[in-house]
């Protein structure tokens, strides 16, 4: 700028007029302060924008949920109540759905048995304000026996059918004896302790006997037909 406005005799022609005569573009001298001016005022605006100390901005607007520290909480808790003919009901429909399963098919526990304790847990809840009164508390008894006797006729029907399983095997392929595996050595040990178990649940649990027999005793006289033992009912089977 100093340059063009200290040489006086420097004609400033318009451009597309002359290009040969005058490289230079057609500029005022006053046009070109002004640049220089804006430019100046510009990088001083920026300048103070960045000097200027930065304040954190607070939302305008509230925030859907406060801190759980923030807010007192409030305990609400309430139960269904259940007057005491349903709890009988409850009571006596899952003792005859438990008692009228038949115990010796395993598969129909495998799907029956974890809804029966989900169920179980629901009575033993629902049944604590009436517990206290004799006929209540009679009946929820026999139905915590029910369960009790049929685990243990499950367990031990479940070993008497793995052993009968191994005596099987261990005839070979259709008892020719073609790949056949190992016998059970002490066969006679497990068969012993499992018929001295049958007769423990039926002195036991003499209201049960329906459902020992349906289990443990049926599960003895089908091993017994693979190996030769003696318990107190083999003769009730005819083996």
């Amino acid at each position: 700028l100093a340059q063009v406005l200290a040489v006086p005799d420097l004609e400033l022609t318009p451009p597309n007029k002359s290009p040969e005569k005058n490289k230079l573009c057609w500029f005022s001298p006053s046009f070109l302060a002004d640049k220089m001016a804006s430019h100046i005022a510009r990088r001083a605006i920026t300048s103070l924008r960045l000097a200027a100390p930065r304040v954190a901005l607070q939302p305008a607007f509230a925030p859907r949920f406060a801190p759980a520290s923030a807010v007192a909480t409030r305990q609400y808790l309430t139960v269904v109540k259940y007057s005491r003919d349903d709890v009988m009901a409850k009571l006596d429909a899952f003792h005859a759905e438990v008692f009228a399963t038949n115990w010796a098919d395993y598969l129909n526990l495998v799907y029956n048995v974890p809804f029966w304790e989900v169920e179980y847990e629901k009575l033993s809840s629902i049944v604590q304000p009436y517990l206290h009164e004799e006929e209540v508390g009679k009946k929820f008894g026999e139905v915590q026996e029910l369960l009790d006797v049929m685990y243990q006729c499950e367990d031990i029907r479940d070993h008497l059918n793995e052993l009968a399983e191994l005596c099987t095997r261990a005839s070979g392929f259709m008892g020719t004896g073609y790949a056949a595996e190992d016998k059970v050595d002490n066969l006679d040990e497990h068969a012993k302790l499992c018929a001295e178990a049958y007769e423990a649940l039926l002195a036991k649990h003499p209201d049960f006997k329906p459902k020992i027999e349906q289990t443990v005793g049926h599960g003895l006289a089908i091993l017994r037909q693979k190996h030769k033992f003696k318990f107190g009912s083999m003769h009730r089977y005819f083996f």
